[in-house]
């Protein structure tokens, strides 16, 4: 890891990042790692009618601008929610552009196990556009029948609390009420794979691809 310098996180939605991967940015963050985020769908036929169509867009920057990264280092894509599949071939190309732009040590993207449509699309195309370097799968376990959990970064309370914080940007999610958007089970899962390591807290992931 210490090799790592850039990291493109892979998102198929605004908040997949931050479910994800949040305490793992804030501890990338603190030791001055680049990150750059791609979110593929702002999910506007999810929201109900009457919304901003740009609601979720919106609450992604700031949760973006509240752990530090800059706007130019956001890629914002308006593909339709749970219809990746039908642009298969558009985002494999955005992300090869992302690929000559950004020239990434490391690429993290939903597991290769997690069920969601368009989550399984970022992570296929996402290994067609980066098989040359680091890729990680990352756990949203509520999309898995099963996680293979083979890297783990370790995190303390204020990399758990950073991530808390920045999903409490999402006001639109809590509307929905869904068990995983917690602060119990945010915290709860982060110490179950922290225990597993013997850290307070911990992300886990799959290990697709290791280049050192």
């Amino acid at each position: 890891m210490n090799n790592v310098k850039k990291v493109l996180l892979l998102a198929p939605h605004t908040d997949d990042a931050e479910l994800g991967c949040g305490g793992t940015m804030a501890r990338m963050l603190e030791n001055g790692i680049e990150i750059h985020v791609a979110a593929f769908s702002t999910a506007r036929a999810s929201l109900p009618p009457g919304a901003d169509p740009d609601l979720l867009k919106n609450e992604f920057i700031a949760s973006m601008k509240f752990f530090g990264i800059p706007e130019e280092q956001l890629y914002i894509y308006d593909y339709e929610v749970r219809k990746l599949n039908y642009s298969r071939q558009e985002v494999l190309e955005e992300l090869v552009r992302l690929r000559a732009s950004i020239a990434p040590d490391m690429v993290l993207v939903p597991s290769g196990s997690d069920l969601h449509q368009d989550h399984q699309v970022v992570h296929n195309e996402g290994l067609r556009a980066f098989k040359e370097v680091t890729v990680w799968g990352y756990e949203l376990p509520w999309n898995h029948i099963s996680f293979s959990a083979q890297a783990f970064v370790t995190l303390e309370k204020r990399h758990l609390d950073k991530k808390w914080e920045a999903l409490k940007l999402y006001e639109s999610q809590f509307v929905k009420q869904r068990q995983y958007f917690t602060e119990e089970f945010i915290y709860g899962l982060a110490k179950v794979r922290g225990t597993q390591v013997r850290s307070e807290y911990a992300e886990s992931y799959e290990v697709i691809r290791t280049r050192w």
